[in-house]
Order: C-alpha cells, then structure tokens, then sequence
C-alpha cells in the first residue's frame, strides 16, 4: 500500500532554525561523552547499545499512532538507504574522536552545510541565493579561525572527518528527500530500527561488560542521541536543508565549550573569533530569511 503523499514540507525556517541549534547541542553533548568512552569501549558495542535505545525511544514517540503505521513508506528503500548510512557516518566520526580533538574534528566537519547547499541545488531543486551562500561562506572562514593551527602539519587522520562530513551531508539531504512523502515519526522509526538491526551484527563482538558509571554514560549517549536526531528530522521537515545549515555551525561553539570543561581545551582568542563569526552568520542568515519570508 502506498502512502499518501505529504502535499509538500512545510516552510517555517525560524522553527527549522531552533531545532537545528538544540539537534547541535545534543550531538556536542553526546559527542563529549563518546570520545571519554571510546578509549574504554568497542566502538561497535557503543553503538549497539546506543541503537537499542534508540529503538524503545522512537516506541515511545509512535506509541500512540502504534509503530506498525509509522513503519508504512512509500519509499522503503530511501528510508533503509539513508538509516544505514546514519550508522555508517556515526562511526566513522567516534573513530575520528579517537583520533583527534573535538573541536578540530568539528571543525573539519563544519565543511558539511556547503555540501548539503550544493547537493540541495543539484538533487532537491532548492534555491540558494547570495545571501544564504554568503552566510555559510562566513560560517566557513570561522571554521578556519578555530583550526588554523590544525593545518601546519596535515596527517592522514584529518581525512576522517572530511569523509564523516561528505557523509553528514548526503545524510541530511535524504532526511529532507524522505519529509516530501514521509512524516517525522515515520524517518524516526526507520533511522532507529535499521541502525539497531545494522549493529546487531558487530555488536557483540569483543564485547566488554559495563560498569555502574559506564551503563549510565552508554544509556547518556544514547538518550541524547536519539533526543538530538529527532530535533534535526523535526528541523528538515520544517525548512529546506539549505536554510538551516548556518545554523549546523553552532555545533563547533558547542563543542569548543564541552571540550574546554571536559577534557581541559581552553580556547585561544583564534577560537573565540571564530566562534564569534559563526553565532553572527547564523543570526544573519536567520534574520534574511525572516524578512524574506514576509515578503
């Protein structure tokens, strides 16, 4: 059976904006906790237990309409096809976080709303004007503020995150390719289940038994997780993928903080200026698109 198609997404860029920030804010948080846990845990296991819980949260959310209808799309093997590559984009950033610090990871990785801009253009049929190309553009130039001095010695690990943000923004682009025929819940049930099933594989492979603090970090992550990947659907369904990503660039503030309180990283005044940078792009372009809107 078909299902109906949605009649089109709908246009509110303001609320596609707050939940882009706080979808931002979960994953800077669920971030921090994963690279403290990634020196003590299989990465496959992590990623189990994440999914399993993924799994009773998008329950949760379906319950009342029951699960079997949010299940029900018309584009089965989009939906499969994009969940899988969640799976595939999230591990290849916790290898990253073994590797690198957080801030410069994010950094890298900031790279990913001008892919999602250009791919928006080619396979979505979405406008991006100067002014939105501009805001992103500035939201670039304060990436490179925060990792300048990353760069003097390029190593092989940097192409990690490059690869981690190709993936985010293929990623982004099918959540907002799955919103014109399916609803939130539905992309939500499907990203949860097919991750769950995926990881199942590996899982228990090497597995190692948690302790007390390591079962509420694990089942932490996971929470957050789940909390910060329906915030993104519910921003995608809400505005056009190109929209929002100025405001994707709040991660690398978010993360900078957790990362100077976690793990010691005081930013530099290079850091703080790109920070700066990327808060006033994403206010430009939220107050554009406002004014735009009204016209």
């Amino acid at each position: 059976m078909m299902s109906p198609a949605r009649g089109g997404t709908r246009n509110n860029t303001s609320l596609g904006a707050i939940y882009t920030m706080l979808a931002m804010l979960g994953f800077a948080a669920m971030d921090t906790i994963t690279k403290w846990m990634v020196a003590d845990y299989p990465i496959g296991q992590m990623m189990w237990i994440r999914y399993a819980i993924f799994c009773l949260f998008a329950w949760f959310v379906v319950r009342r309409s029951g699960l079997r209808a949010a299940l029900r799309t018309s584009r089965p093997w989009l939906q499969f096809g994009r969940a899988l590559l969640a799976v595939v984009e999230a591990a290849v950033f916790v290898v990253a976080f073994r590797y690198l610090p957080l801030a410069d990871t994010h950094a890298i990785a900031a790279t990913s709303p001008l892919i999602v801009i250009a791919l928006g253009v080619l396979f979505l049929g979405e406008k991006a004007g100067a002014a939105r190309w501009g805001a992103v553009a500035a939201g670039f130039v304060g990436m490179l503020l925060i990792v300048r001095p990353g760069f003097r010695e390029l190593d092989w690990v940097l192409l990690i995150p490059v690869v981690g943000a190709i993936l985010w923004g293929a990623y982004q682009i099918l959540i907002r390719l799955c919103s014109r025929t399916d609803t939130p819940d539905t992309t939500l049930v499907w990203s949860a289940f097919v991750a769950f099933g995926v990881t199942t594989v590996v899982g228990p492979i090497d597995w190692k038994w948690p302790d007390a603090t390591g079962w509420f970090l694990l089942v932490a992550i996971a929470l957050i997780g789940a909390l910060a990947h329906y915030a993104l659907i519910k921003a995608l369904d809400y505005a056009e993928a190109g929209a929002v990503q100025p405001f994707s660039y709040t991660l690398l503030v978010f993360v900078t903080i957790l990362g100077a309180i976690v793990f010691g990283d005081i930013p530099d005044g290079w850091t703080i200026a790109g920070a700066a940078v990327i808060v006033a792009s994403g206010l430009y372009a939220w107050n554009h698109e406002r004014r735009a809107a009204r016209r």
